[in-house]
């Protein structure tokens, strides 16, 4: 198992790729800011 071991850990690093033995960095989901509308004045 080495560098041109597509399945290996060491051998993803070497090419590039991401899969199951290296997925990719998930970042954090931003927290949705929800706007809510100002109530409508009654005439």
């Amino acid at each position: 198992m080495g560098k041109g071991d597509r399945r290996s850990r060491r051998g993803k690093i070497w090419r590039g790729t991401t899969g199951k033995r290296r997925p990719k960095a998930v970042k954090p989901a931003k927290e949705k800011v929800t706007v809510i509308a100002a109530p409508k004045k009654k005439k």
